[in-house]
């Protein structure tokens, strides 16, 4: 039987590396599950997998300043060296995600959904998109129109014309439908660290936050609540 319940947890601020190396336990610890349950299989005999009731994570959390780099990413596009770095007070990370570079920071959203598919769905394009519908529907509850950009993960204000600006970011890591990484959401984020790098090595688009939008800080805890909302209504999540 598929298992939709999800275990909800708020890490805080958390060092990145430390977030990096629990998202890692977890998500080896679901996938070694899955192998196992079907090697057991196999050795009976089973012809199909059946459903395994396999755990699901969503977890948010804040990270102090850093820039993390996706495989398909280039290096050129962080630039900072090392020295500008410490000026900045961040540190970088190449990392086993899909995209290109992003930059984490108190005030910023970053949710981390280790989520096994097969209880939902095995799609992970439907994924990416239902992830942006949940950030879409809760900057509309701030009043704020949003989109999708074509050809581009993430969320968007104006995304056709010149005055298109990202809001939120997005890349993930999937095996054996097994999903990890996710997405980071500007809210009462200091922009200015944006512009020590390419942003998803797009260099002619602007980046923005609630706040920015806004005109004023908005409450992070109440942002949270609304996005862990509209996640759970969209996938269908038993949120613990």
């Amino acid at each position: 039987m598929k298992n939709k319940k999800v275990n909800f947890i708020d890490w805080g601020l958390i060092d990145y590396q430390q977030a990096w190396e629990k998202q890692e336990a977890i998500f080896a610890e679901t996938v070694n599950l899955k192998i196992k349950i079907r090697n057991r299989e196999v050795a009976a005999g089973v012809d199909e997998e059946e459903d395994i009731p396999t755990p699901n994570y969503l977890i948010f959390c804040e990270h102090p300043h850093v820039y993390t780099l996706g495989k398909s990413g280039k290096p050129e596009h962080l630039l900072l060296d090392e020295q500008g770095l410490k000026e900045k007070n961040a540190v970088y990370y190449p990392i086993n995600r899909g995209g290109d570079i992003t930059y984490h920071g108190p005030g910023q959203i970053v949710g981390y959904p280790i989520l096994d598919l097969d209880n939902f769905f095995t799609d992970i394009h439907l994924y990416l998109r239902t992830l942006e519908e949940a950030v879409i529907l809760t900057l509309a509850d701030f009043g704020l129109t949003a989109g999708r950009y074509p050809g581009y993960t993430g969320v968007w204000f104006d995304a056709d014309n010149e005055k298109a600006r990202k809001i939120c970011a997005m890349g993930v890591r999937c095996s054996r439908w097994v999903t990890m990484h996710g997405f980071a959401l500007n809210v009462n984020t200091d922009l200015d660290y944006f512009n020590n790098m390419i942003p998803c090595g797009i260099d002619d688009k602007d980046v923005t936050s609630i706040k920015r939008e806004l005109g004023h800080e908005v409450d992070i805890n109440e942002v949270k609540k609304i996005l862990k909302h509209h996640i759970s209504v969209l996938f269908g999540m038993e949120m613990l």
